[in-house]
């Protein structure tokens, strides 16, 4: 046994980790401590966890050796984004209101991932109660882009792309909202994919916005998004939006793509997209006709106001859905004089800013008087987008474009500016509202940063949005570790 000392974490796989304690070249200890002494020692300070302990991680792998030898990723570590109840670690959600809160059961996700043998590394940090797209606006500090500490990692979802794309873990688990697994994922060069509402069971992760919420795998490459969300992906008694997935998770490696035709829709390549993003998907699209793909121009016309509208859902659902952190039964309570006074000072210290500011705004929405005109109009339109893409999908197998408009961008660039902020969602949002699979694969590099390119399918389309992506990350070559650490874990152990 060589044991964990000269592991390239930065490159390790989830599958290439399961290799390893199958060859006996590291044991399940070895391997967390190995990833456990890297988020410690971390210079970067990219504060990708807020829940860490070592003798908890331990008592997982104690867990995951009595799995059956079938369990094939048996001991393999993996981050958990910290909006997903864990019993054995606390479930903040990145506020404050939770601060210390310790659920009495496993999410579903993270029961399935227990029994396939995964071992538990850690909460990942993130944008608070799955608010924001930058991992900013967590109670706990923002969290920085392994690429460039200056620049945000992208969120909600920020600590899981910032964990795998910096070597702290294989893999990760995130949310999906607006897009806050796939943006994330684009902004740090690795792989995320939003899943079919409902193939994933919702039960145990913490609400934002209940009928847009998903639960999906972040991940260095295609193949080990497939691996892992074969784990997560079952029906669920518990939760009754739940129905798993239509066909069994399998990936179908194809070298080509003949016959297969790539919608784009003018809306995602259209104002708004940084033009070096629109330079790499163009590049990405010649490199997809050469592997014998077609492409053909489509149109969402409703697309456009798909902002406005996912701007009164999710707030409306969340206003509703936070109105149980009120200091009666768990988490922050701020003592005072009456009931009523509790209520107030309890949520004003224990919610952030843009949380308080979107319950707002729901509750508004909400309101009578204004329920037609802003939420009822809102869901109209969610219902126009779902049709658009039904009518797309007659002429193409797959909608393709850039999953965020731009790359990285600094730290507090947008913090005062949040109509700029919930632009960096654009091209997500859409697939959300028509409760779509979508993935994002890195395909380039503009400015130094990664981009990433997005493929969306039809209803339960999960392998077949998997197999083309995979066809496309073998012709885009693009290697997932960030440029600045390039060798930086084999000059640590030569060290």
């Amino acid at each position: 046994m060589s044991g964990a000392s000269d592991l390239d974490l930065l490159s390790l796989t989830g599958r290439g980790a399961a290799e390893l304690l199958t060859g006996g070249d590291v044991s399940p200890a070895e391997l967390a401590d190995a990833y456990l002494d890297r988020i410690t020692n971390d210079p970067d300070e990219t504060n990708a966890f807020l829940h860490v302990d070592r003798s908890t991680t331990l008592a997982s792998v104690a867990h995951a050796e009595t799995r059956g030898a079938d369990r094939p990723l048996r001991g393999v570590p993996l981050a958990i984004k910290d909006l997903l109840s864990t019993k054995d670690m606390p479930t903040t959600c990145g506020s404050k209101i939770l601060e210390g809160f310790r659920p009495v059961y496993d999410a579903t996700a993270v029961d399935l991932a227990r029994e396939a043998g995964l071992v538990n590394l850690g909460k990942a940090n993130m944008d608070e109660f799955a608010m924001g797209s930058s991992n900013e606006t967590s109670a706990y500090g923002a969290v920085r882009n392994p690429w460039d500490p200056t620049k945000v990692p992208g969120g909600s979802s920020g600590g899981s792309a910032a964990a795998v794309a910096g070597g702290f873990a294989p893999w990760a688990l995130g949310s999906d909202t607006g897009g806050s697994i796939r943006q994330p994922a684009s902004l740090c060069g690795i792989v995320g994919f939003k899943p079919t509402y409902g193939v994933v069971s919702r039960y145990g992760l913490i609400a934002f916005a209940s009928s847009l919420d998903q639960i999906g795998p972040m991940t260095k490459d295609v193949e080990d998004c497939a691996a892992l969300l074969k784990v997560i992906a079952e029906p669920d008694p518990r939760d009754t939006t739940s129905v798993g997935p239509r066909e069994p998770i399998a990936l179908e490696k194809r070298d080509r793509l003949d016959g297969v035709r790539l919608g784009l829709p003018r809306q995602f390549m259209a104002e708004g997209v940084d033009p070096d993003v629109k330079a790499v998907v163009e590049e990405n699209l010649r490199q997809a006709i050469e592997l014998g793909a077609a492409i053909v121009d489509v149109d969402l016309p409703h697309a456009e106001y798909a902002l406005a509208a996912y701007y009164l859902i999710a707030p409306a659902e969340a206003s509703a859905n936070l109105a149980r952190f009120d200091g009666v039964r768990y988490g922050l309570r701020v003592d005072a004089d009456s009931l009523g006074e509790m209520y107030d000072a309890t949520r004003a210290q224990g919610f952030g800013l843009e949380v308080q500011r979107r319950i707002m705004i729901g509750t508004y929405a909400l309101s009578s008087g204004y329920y037609d005109a802003y939420y009822g109009q809102a869901q109209k339109v969610r219902t126009l987008i779902a049709r658009d893409f039904e009518k797309v999908f007659e002429h193409c197998d797959l909608v393709v474009g850039p999953t965020s408009p731009t790359t990285a961008f600094g730290i507090g660039e947008r913090m005062d500016d949040p109509l700029a902020m919930y632009a960096s969602d654009l091209c997500t949002i859409p697939v959300n509202l028509a409760a779509l699979p979508g993935i994002s694969i890195p395909s380039g590099l503009a400015g130094g940063l990664p981009v990433g390119f997005q493929l969306i399918g039809p209803a339960f389309s999960e392998n077949r949005i998997m197999s083309a992506a995979w066809a496309l990350e073998q012709a885009f070559e693009f290697n997932p570790v960030p440029t600045r650490l390039r060798g930086a874990v084999a000059e640590g152990a030569a060290q």
